[in-house]
């Protein structure tokens, strides 16, 4: 950055220079070193004048002009096509020699390689360029890899769209899934541009040819995801939670899934049959609904709903050990499930306490239907989760007609007062229910549970023992934090384009 070459002394000068270029792997960006043997005639100026002429998604061409005696390092932007170079004598800057960088095979160390910015589907010019200078602020260490601490601090960035929770949680994702290795910049580009363009390759394996996204996956460097992460985090990293519910995911809706095989007809039958006999024999459509009645089948079915969640657990657990295999993650989204039934019930117990006959009834149950519901785990997982399936979809109509119930009870009723009732302290710990948290807040969030286990074990009947956890799939989950981010990055550059153009307007008007 020094001024345009004036004249120079009348002596002719031979200069033997040695051009070293190291590709800096972070927003295309190149050092250059200039190395000088002394000049015959003793003299320390000579010039050297690079010219870039940019790619043709650039609006000019950048010229830089150096005094290599003043200027050892220089840092130019890099899009560029090709490079030309000249070499001025001292004396004369008409005598010029040009080398195109596509005829030089080693200029010291390094030779240049010019990186060239990936093909993208979704994001504009400007996005990226915003993104890319996002990703350059953040890259601490300047190698041109983003690792996860540099990811934890470019999260921390967009406050407003991550969690610190968030952020930690996808910190420690990224870490497990690339193995602790950081990831190139421009392939974190590519994965940005595949999860907004909603082309991720989250479902694993081989990708068909209207599937692949990047020269990067037809050239075989990666075939499950962008950023070439794994699932081995799925194996012991799960933060499923089943609190915080927003209003919208609180509205339920009644679903079905009709059978389609001999299994899936057994299992509703099997359901079916177990919802009449229970119905008898509790009496719950007779009569009015009490809180009295509501309870003990609430308290009694939670502590029968808790146990296929562990066995499936169990038994798969047993299975990976056995067989020296992974199992995608699936024992701890079975064991978190067990856990929430056991949940409901420990909240319900708080409304009533079961004397001893009902304690009684529970221990048998528990014993008849753990050991039929193990022994035809072992014999048909998929028998075992379609059943699971249909009678959390039972749950999920029971728990709307009590949620019905209590909203229309009369006025002054005992029902009623379950509207305003204050939820147990475990409860409003447990589902975020705030302090002002009802009863009436508990019934919609355990519907809203069992409505999730409904569909999950729908969704696992009959997959491969393999199967990623569909819950929390490493490979879903950054991308999800991908396009979030991207979408931040777009919703900044539209609102101080806004800016722009509204000071723009108040300037003219003045």
């Amino acid at each position: 950055n020094t001024p345009a070459l004036s004249n120079q002394s009348s002596h002719t000068v031979s200069i033997t220079m040695t051009l070293e270029a190291t590709l800096l792997r972070h927003g295309s960006r190149l050092l250059l070193t200039s190395k000088r043997r002394p000049l015959i005639n003793g003299s320390t100026k000579s010039c050297v004048s690079w010219t870039r002429f940019a790619a043709p998604s650039l609006s000019t061409s950048t010229h830089h002009r150096f005094n290599s005696s003043n200027s050892n390092n220089i840092v130019g932007n890099l899009p560029a096509l090709h490079h030309h170079y000249s070499h001025h004598d001292a004396n004369n800057n008409h005598n010029r020699r040009s080398i195109h960088s596509s005829n030089i095979t080693n200029l010291g160390k390094s030779a240049i390689a010019s990186p060239t910015l990936p093909n993208l589907r979704a994001l504009t010019p400007t996005v990226r360029d915003a993104i890319l200078s996002d990703l350059n602020q953040v890259d601490v260490d300047k190698n041109g890899i983003i690792d996860s601490e540099e990811l934890k601090i470019l999260l921390s960035k967009h406050a407003t769209s991550f969690t610190d929770d968030e952020v930690v949680e996808l910190t420690e994702l990224f870490y497990a899934s690339t193995g602790g290795h950081g990831v190139e910049v421009m392939r974190f580009l590519e994965a940005l541009d595949a999860a907004i363009a909603e082309k991720s390759t989250s479902g694993g394996g081989e990708m068909s040819e209207d599937e692949k996204i990047s020269p990067l996956v037809e050239e075989g460097k990666f075939k499950t995801h962008p950023l070439g992460i794994g699932t081995c985090a799925s194996e012991y990293m799960f933060s499923k939670t089943h609190g915080k519910y927003t209003p919208e995911q609180l509205e339920i809706e009644l679903t079905h899934v009709p059978p389609v095989t001999t299994l899936d007809k057994g299992a509703l039958f099997a359901v079916k049959c177990f919802r009449f006999g229970f119905d008898q024999a509790t009496g719950w459509n007779r009569g009015s609904m009490t809180p009295e009645k509501i309870l003990n089948r609430a308290i009694f079915l939670e502590t029968v709903a808790a146990i296929p969640g562990m066995v499936a657990a169990i038994i798969r657990h047993f299975r990976s050990l056995r067989n020296m295999t992974r199992d995608g993650g699936m024992l701890n989204m079975f064991l978190e499930e067990a856990n929430n039934e056991r949940m409901h019930l420990l909240t319900f117990i708080r409304l009533k306490d079961p004397g001893m006959i009902f304690r009684a009834a529970v221990i048998g149950a528990q014993g008849v239907f753990a050991t039929g519901f193990g022994l035809a785990y072992v014999a048909s997982p998929a028998f075992c989760h379609r059943f699971v399936g249909y009678i959390e979809e039972e749950a999920v109509l029971t728990y709307t007609k009590i949620i019905k119930a209590i909203e229309e009870a009369e006025e002054g009723s005992e029902l009623a007062q379950w509207k305003a009732h204050p939820a147990p302290k475990i409860a409003k710990g447990y589902w975020h229910l705030g302090e002002n948290g009802t009863v009436l807040d508990v019934m919609k969030a355990v519907r809203a549970d069992e409505a999730e286990h409904r569909d999950v074990n729908h969704a696992v009947s009959g997959v491969p023992d393999d199967t990623v956890n569909p819950l929390y799939d490493p490979r879903e989950r950054l991308d999800s934090m991908l396009a979030k981010y991207v979408r931040d990055i777009m919703e900044r550059e539209q609102q101080e384009k806004g800016d722009k153009k509204a000071t723009s307007t108040s300037t003219t008007a003045l």
